[in-house]
């Protein structure tokens, strides 16, 4: 396995990033989800390096069949010329253009793969996944959280300029980070009144709420929240202008996050506010294993009901991971033919 610190406490400003080479070149493999991008966007730029994003966009049978089927060759542009020093994907449709971009370029391209693959562990020279995938390898890196954009500059600067609507909000303020549906399990009657009644709870014992939903958030969950937040105290992004999610996290006394989202659970613990974490509907053995982990590392709390007066520091995996990439690349450049 990869040689990676797991002391995922950092103070802000402390060791962000990676070391390698300034003009080192890194290509992004995107398939246009968000919370891949999160991901590898996040290693990319703490490897302190500006990455040339290439969207795979395959067409039906070649999506269907990733991550066994060949690359596309309308996705050319991904894989193509010129080859970058190191190229990072997440997402099984990128696979066969990670692959294809690797042997294109004659194995000169470092590749990594963020999350588990389904197609075992030749995908890339490196796999970035957490720890609660419970895949294991000499090439496989598994830190605690995903890799994330949160650094402590990018949440100090969304404290220093508030988004305007957020501002106008007394204080204090509870951030309510809300996911949803997912093959593991659906939002029925009974978490819907339980999220809603969360949030008119907070606003009835004065404090503030600035939520926002995800993509996956079903219509009847948006809807009661929304109703529940109509009151003075609250707030929605009910998707007009921009998502003032970063301002949400940065401006939050205290975060309280649905656990069906890896990524927004690893995004609110790159906070020093109290992160409470409301079990998903469903039984998810993976996300209960990595909430499990992150309490017994003290980031979190599950949601009993009530806000506790406890503190913690920022945990985030990024540096860590970033530090482990470039550790893996210096190695592989002066052994590369």
């Amino acid at each position: 396995m990869v040689d990676v610190d797991y002391s995922l406490s950092r103070e802000a400003g402390e060791g962000w990033g990676g070391s390698v080479p300034p003009l080192t070149t890194i290509r992004v493999l995107s398939d246009g989800r968000a919370g891949h991008e999160a991901q590898t966007l996040g290693i990319a730029e703490a490897l302190g390096l500006t990455p040339d994003i290439r969207h795979v966009a395959s067409r039906v049978l070649y999506a269907a069949l990733a991550p066994f089927a060949p690359a596309d060759p309308l996705d050319a542009f991904a894989y193509g010329p010129p080859y970058p020093d190191i190229a990072i994907a997440a997402g099984r449709r990128t696979i066969p253009a990670l692959k294809r971009l690797k042997r294109e370029s004659g194995e000169r391209t470092f590749t990594v793969y963020v999350n588990k693959p389904a197609n075992g562990h030749g995908v890339a020279d490196l796999i970035v996944a957490p720890r609660h995938d419970g895949i294991r390898g000499e090439n496989v890196l598994s830190p605690l959280t995903p890799a994330n954009r949160m650094t402590p500059e990018r949440l100090a600067a969304a404290r220093a300029a508030p988004d305007l609507r957020l501002a106008a909000l007394p204080c204090p303020r509870v951030a309510l980070l809300v996911g949803g549906d997912s093959r593991h399990g659906a939002y029925g009657a009974k978490e819907i009144a339980e999220l809603a009644q969360i949030a008119a709870s907070l606003l009835a014992a004065g404090r503030s709420v600035m939520a926002t939903a995800s993509r996956r958030t079903p219509a009847a969950l948006r809807d009661a929240l929304a109703l529940a937040l109509a009151a003075p105290g609250g707030f929605l992004w009910d998707s007009a202008g921009e998502n003032p999610y970063v301002s949400m996290l940065a401006n939050a006394e205290a975060i309280i996050v649905t656990g069906d989202s890896v990524n927004m659970v690893g995004e609110a613990v790159a906070t020093a506010a109290p992160v409470y974490v409301v079990p998903p509907p469903g039984r998810r053995n993976k996300i209960e294993a990595y909430l499990a982990a992150l309490r017994d590392a003290g980031a979190i709390r599950i949601w009993s009901g009530e806000l506790e007066d406890w503190r913690r520091a920022p945990f985030n995996a990024t540096p860590d991971i970033a530090r482990a990439v470039a550790r893996a690349y210096m190695r592989f450049a002066v052994s590369r033919p």
